[in-house]
């Protein structure tokens, strides 16, 4: 995308009231203490194990890692991930 198109729906956004992150579909990240978190706006599920989740998003990757991490529910609006969650890194 380019750099004035996105300036053009970051403005459209302000303007409008409506979140960047809905107007730019920017990944949207809950976190619930050491032990869930839901992520909106992704693109795809890359990696799964017990000990990491890679998730692609429109601005790169996040990669969860933990132990008994499970993705307990998965749409096309958004995943809910679970188990010991020790890190989550932003990889762009």
């Amino acid at each position: 995308m380019s750099i004035d198109l996105e300036n053009s729906k970051r403005k459209a956004a302000k303007a409008s009231k409506f979140p960047e992150d809905v107007v730019l579909g920017m990944p949207n990240v809950e976190i619930l203490g050491h032990s869930e978190m839901r992520i909106e706006n992704y693109r795809g599920l890359i990696e799964y194990t017990d000990q990491l989740v890679r998730v692609q998003t429109k601005i790169g990757q996040i990669r969860i890692t933990g132990n008994h991490l499970q993705v307990d529910s998965y749409t096309n609006d958004d995943m809910k991930i679970t188990g010991k969650i020790q890190n989550i890194e932003y990889q762009t």
